[in-house]
Parts: structure tokens; C-alpha cells; sequence
């Protein structure tokens, strides 16, 4: 197949979608398929080979001067140019750029979501152009619902069927204010019909995201997460003490107090003799203040010796981080539809303890490898903690369970074979967004 993947650049952020993204591209190319994966925004960053095309679309520069200066919505494209370089959008991804705060995006998204008729639409005439001079795409994929305003433009344009992943958005857009929420659903559901299938990484989002958007079941597929595995093998744990991990943003969404909580409860009441809790994630710089939160608390109750965060760490240094885990846990407080680091903490013979809601179940389901505890129960998390660490036995039954059952439910090339059956569901049926109303 040749397929036009659209991937969203995250700035500076390794981005649990842009990995998504890239790693499909990837396998699916190594399978023999023609994939141009197309960054927008800024350039993606990803702890694998990177197989994303040089030109930036959609340039983050570019869409904050559309958005606040009219001139530049009719500036030429040869001076665009000159902020929409990849290298400088680069330079500046950990800067402004990385600024994700929906509070603070709310007339953008609202913007980005009525397509030609945004203050961006300049953009999509030059996305457009370019892909005219491209060989013809089997089908166009969005990586997002926040782009489905990009589906009736580009159905049109090329003739051929739009399919939309959904990897997360609804988090952003309920951080909305409240009048730019209502108008991004609205905008969103009123692009529907422009898109051929929907793409959700879990059944647990499938549903959810068909409820939330009103999207039609008939057109709602789930492709899971995959995953490259560890390829090392787990250290032993020799004299180190017992150790608790957490890997994700180091975001409130991500649950870090959660966890910092149920660790100091288990050490207070005695049932977790002296241990270690590590940390290791990307963390915005207005975020910094939830860190430090978090580090007072536990400071208050004698276990700041006990903590370590260790910043953002590339992919080996990752594989090395989970391996020498006993027990791992992301305890986010709201339903998170991937768990892209709870699969890669499994594939390392970690065993998990996951709040039961979200994408967590049926990764457990399928893997084996770990417990679930009640969102939000603290207490049920520490005792959770207290019980595998008194059961060494059940932590290696688990860790094992759990890397054996990512190898077989959530591998990369799993992942593929089932997204080119999607994508030729989709290329057999007419584009469903003929004309401009």
C-alpha cells in the first residue's frame, strides 16, 4: 500500500503518539509498503530510528502568527519558509513551542478544527499543492481527532479515503475552557462524515471515543499498541533494595503523587521495610512545581533519601531504568487510553500494579503481568506494593507472564498486519467527502 501517515510533532517531548506513529511507519515499510510520514507542527522525536520526512507542515511558528497576526495569514510561502525550516522549528520545540497547555490553545484548536475556514487555512492550500505533486496515496491517515479538520481538504483533494487514529485527545480537550470545548466537539463531529474509519489503540478508547465524539460504531476499528520489546535480559537484583518505579510525564495526569502517596503509606505503617521509589520521564517546565510538591511530601515524612527522579532518558537508558524495577506503576487518575509505558515496563519482566479503568485491564487481560488496584484507592495501591514485595515467587510469575504476553498481544508487526487491514478496508470504498459544501 502507499499511504500518507500524518504524525504530530510534540516539540522537545518524547510523545507516547509520535512513537506510536513512527513505529508503525517503520514496520509497515519494512514490510514492503510505501509510507510517507509527514510531520506537522514541528519535528517528532522518537527513541527509535526516525523515519519521518524532512519537511515540517503546519509549522508551529507559522499556525501562532496565523492565529494572532492577520498579516500572516497572506504572507507567501517562500517567506514561511524561513520559520516553518525544521531546523529552527527544532531549535525552538523546547521553548514556546512545547507550551501543550490546553487552557492556553483554546481559539487554535477551535481554529485548527474548521479547516479551510480556520485562520490557517493558508496551510492547507500548501499541504495540498505539495501533495498534488506526489504518486497517488492508497488512503490518507490523521493521528488525531484535534486534525480532523484536515479530512474534507484532503479527501477532496486527492480522491481517495481518510482514515483517523485516536490516541489520547480527549484529555486535551477536556482541559478546554469550557466555550472552545463545546465548539471543538461540535467541529469535530460535524467533520465525521469526511472520514472513512476510525482508528482507536485500545477497546477501551473504540468505545469511549464513540460515545464522547458521537462517531458511528460501523466505522470504529481498534488497532492495540505494539511495541519493540526489551532485548536484554533482566539483571539480576543482587543486594539493592526493593525497588518501585514510574515511568511517564512527569505530569499530575500521570499520577506520580498517586504513587508517592501509597509508597509513603506503606513505609509509614511498617509493612514495607526501607525501599526505593524512582522516577524517570519528561517534565515540562510548568511542572517543575508538582515535582518539588511531591519531593516536600516526601521529605515531611523521612523518605526524601528514598527518591530519585532521574530526567528524561532515551531508549536504552529506559530498557535499563524498567529492568531494574521489582514493581511498576502509573496510577493515573484518569482512564488512559494507551499505557505505553506499562508495556514497555512488561516487556522488561516487570509486573505492574495499574488503577482499573482506562486501556489497563485489557492490557492485563491480554499480558498477564500485573494487579489492578481501584482508581484513585491510595491505600489499595500501597497494599498492592506490600503484597508483592512479601511474594518475590508471584513477582517473577508475573514479570515473566507479562513479557512473554507483550511479545504476543503487542508487537510492532502485530500492530501492522492490523493496521494495512484497516487502511485496505478503507481504500476498497470511495472517499465519503466528495465536494465543498
Amino acid at each position: 500500500m502507499r499511504v500518507l501517515s500524518i504524525t504530530a510533532g510534540a516539540g522537545g517531548m518524547y510523545c507516547g503518539s509520535c512513537l506510536r506513529d513512527n513505529a508503525l511507519a517503520a514496520e509497515m515499510m519494512a514490510r514492503g509498503h510505501d509510507v510517507s510520514l509527514l510531520p506537522i507542527y514541528t519535528p517528532t522525536l522518537t527513541d527509535e530510528r526516525n523515519v519521518s520526512g524532512d519537511r515540517v507542515f503546519f509549522g508551529g511558528i507559522s499556525v501562532y502568527l496565523q492565529q494572532h497576526v492577520p498579516l500572516f495569514r497572506r504572507t507567501p510561502a517562500l517567506l514561511d519558509r524561513v520559520w516553518d525550516n525544521a531546523a529552527v522549528l527544532r531549535t525552538l520545540a523546547g521553548r514556546s513551542l512545547a507550551a501543550v497547555d490546553p487552557q492556553f490553545l483554546g481559539a487554535m484548536t477551535v481554529s485548527m478544527l474548521r479547516g479551510e475556514d480556520g485562520f490557517q487555512g493558508k496551510e492547507i492550500l500548501k499541504l495540498v499543492d505539495w501533495l498534488r505533486g506526489q504518486p497517488p496515496f492508497d488512503v490518507v491517515v490523521l493521528p488525531n481527532s484535534l486534525l480532523i479538520g484536515l479530512a474534507p481538504p484532503l479527501a477532496r483533494a486527492l480522491g481517495r479515503p481518510v482514515c483517523c487514529t485516536l490516541q489520547g485527545e480527549d484529555l486535551f480537550l477536556e482541559g478546554l475552557p469550557p466555550a472552545d470545548r463545546e465548539e471543538s466537539l461540535r467541529l469535530i463531529r460535524s467533520h465525521r462524515d469526511s472520514v472513512s474509519r476510525f482508528i482507536a489503540v485500545s477497546d477501551f478508547y473504540a468505545g469511549h471515543m464513540a460515545r464522547y465524539l458521537g462517531l458511528p460504531a460501523e466505522r470504529m476499528r481498534t488497532v492495540p499498541l505494539g511495541i519493540h520489546a526489551a532485548d536484554e535480559a533482566r539483571p539480576p537484583a543482587g543486594d539493592r533494595p526493593f525497588t518501585v518505579g514510574f515511568f511517564a510525564r512527569i505530569a499530575p495526569e500521570k499520577g506520580l503523587h498517586v504513587l508517592a502517596e501509597a509508597y509513603a503509606l506503606a513505609r509509614r505503617d511498617g509493612r514495607l521495610p526501607p525501599s526505593r521509589l524512582e522516577a524517570a520521564g519528561y517534565m515540562a517546565g510548568e511542572h517543575h512545581g508538582y515535582l518539588e510538591k511531591i519531593q516536600a511530601g516526601l521529605a515531611a515524612a523521612g523518605l526524601a533519601g528514598e527518591f530519585r527522579y532521574h530526567g528524561v532518558l532515551d531508549r536504552a537508558a529506559k530498557m535499563a531504568f524498567l529492568g531494574t524495577l521489582d514493581v511498576a506503576s502509573v496510577p493515573s487518575p484518569y482512564p488512559e487510553p494507551k499505557g505505553m509505558s506499562v508495556l514497555e515496563a512488561l516487556s522488561c519482566g516487570t509486573p505492574v500494579i495499574q488503577p482499573r479503568h482506562g486501556a489497563f485491564p485489557e492490557i492485563l487481560e491480554r499480558t498477564g503481568g500485573g494487579v489492578l488496584f481501584a482508581p484513585g484507592d491510595v491505600a489499595g495501591l500501597a497494599a498492592a506494593i506490600v503484597d508483592l514485595h512479601g511474594d518475590p515467587a508471584r513477582r517473577k510469575a508475573l514479570g515473566e507472564q507479562g513479557a512473554l504476553g507483550v511479545r504476543r498481544a503487542y508487537s510492532v508487526g502485530g500492530m501492522a498486519e492490523q493496521a494495512v487491514r484497516v487502511y485496505e478496508e478503507a481504500a476498497r470504498e470511495a472517499p465519503v467527502a466528495a465536494a465543498r459544501p
